[in-house]
C-alpha cells in the first residue's frame, strides 16, 4: 500500500479546503430576495412614490431627502427601520403600512398595493 508523505497529505488537504472555500465565494446572492419582485419595476415604483423626498436613494431621481434615513445599503443592513428583522416580508409589509408595523414612525401609508411593495422591496435588496 502506498502511503503519502506528511507534508503532501497536508498540502493536498489545503488545496481541498481551499477549493471548498472558494467555491462558496463564486456565488453571488441574487439581486431580488423577493419571490415575485422585479427591482427595475421597484426602482420605478419607489420614484413614482417619491420615496427620494425622504430618503437618499442611489438611482432615484428625486431631491435626495434628509427627512429620513440614507436607503444606500438597505439590502445589507439587518433591520428595517432600526428594529424589524430585514426580511422579504417584513419589507413587504413595511412598505405597505410602516405605522402599523412600527408605531411611532414617521413613514406615512402611502397606499401601496402588494404587488407594487413586493417590487418595491426587491429593488431595496438590490441596495448593497
Amino acid at each position: 500500500m502506498l502511503r503519502a508523505s506528511l507534508p503532501t497529505r497536508l498540502t493536498t488537504g489545503a488545496l481541498l479546503c481551499a477549493a471548498v472555500l472558494a467555491s462558496g465565494c463564486a456565488k453571488e446572492e441574487p439581486a431580488s430576495r423577493v419571490s415575485g419582485g422585479d427591482p427595475e419595476r421597484g426602482r420605478l415604483l419607489v420614484q413614482q412614490y417619491q420615496c427620494a423626498a425622504c430618503h437618499f436613494i442611489p438611482e432615484v431621481q428625486g431631491p435626495n431627502g434628509d427627512a429620513g434615513p440614507s436607503l444606500e445599503s438597505m439590502g445589507r443592513l439587518s433591520y428595517i427601520a432600526g428594529s424589524i428583522p430585514n426580511q422579504p416580508e417584513n419589507m413587504i409589509r413595511f412598505l405597505q403600512n410602516p405605522p402599523a408595523v412600527k408605531p411611532g414612525t414617521l413613514m406615512p401609508a402611502l397606499g401601496i398595493t402588494d404587488d407594487e411593495a413586493r417590487h418595491m422591496a426587491a429593488f431595496m435588496y438590490s441596495l448593497k
